[in-house]
């Protein structure tokens, strides 16, 4: 094995929308889950990744959700803050990586009109040979389709490719196409499951930064 394919978001992006909204529901913890489980919903942030105008989204979730419209609203707004920072464990093992000369790519689920916006801020994006943003195609994972894509476009061997997701249904995706695919939940577990593959040895691993999914 000699490449490794990342997802970006709760991997190594610390996107959350709870880090913006959280202001909205002061002392009410389960209302403001309901409000990002079900009003911010997994399949309405889908629809962004895979290519619909923010502005247009947005007024469809209103129409939707009208007693909560005041807050969709604020959406484009939020969203810098929603994504705080890197997880710093899981890019100092990308670096590590690097370093080794191992091939590094990303594929990720990402609005074409943020993915702008993280790509300035985050240096560390310039060191995969080529990121596959949903947003730019159209199709997020897990559909196979986005995944046949990276295979042609980054002319990866799946067998020879490991694939980190904090998604379980697009680690089980990767795998019904051959790839070898891991479940992130911490930076420290991750670098457990690169030793494992071979992509780095026990010094590489040591003293890692936590990190946990977003």
């Amino acid at each position: 094995m000699d490449t490794v394919l990342f997802d970006l978001g709760r991997v190594l992006l610390d996107w959350n929308p709870r880090y913006f909204y959280a202001r909205y529901f002061p002392g009410d913890e389960p209302g403001l889950e309901r409000f990002v489980t079900e009003v911010l919903s997994g399949a309405w942030i889908r629809e962004m990744d895979a290519g619909k105008p923010a502005a247009i989204a947005i007024a469809e979730r209103s129409r939707m959700f009208p007693q909560h419209a005041h807050l969709v609203a604020r959406w484009t707004e939020g969203w810098p803050e929603m994504l705080p920072g890197a997880i710093e464990g899981s890019v100092e093992l990308l670096a590590r990586l690097r370093e080794r000369g191992h091939r590094l790519f990303a594929l990720t689920n990402f609005s074409n009109e943020t993915w702008p916006l993280a790509r300035e801020r985050f240096d560390f994006l310039d060191w995969f040979e080529h990121v596959v943003v949903s947003g730019e195609l159209g199709i997020t994972k897990p559909d196979p389709a986005i995944y046949r894509h990276a295979i042609a476009r980054c002319r990866l061997e799946p067998e020879k490719t490991l694939f980190i997701d904090d998604m379980p249904a697009n680690v089980a995706a990767a795998r019904a196409l051959g790839f070898e695919a891991v479940l992130f939940t911490t930076s420290e577990q991750l670098a457990a499951d690169l030793a494992r593959f071979g992509f780095l040895d026990e010094r590489d691993t040591t003293q890692v930064s936590p990190g946990n999914r977003g």
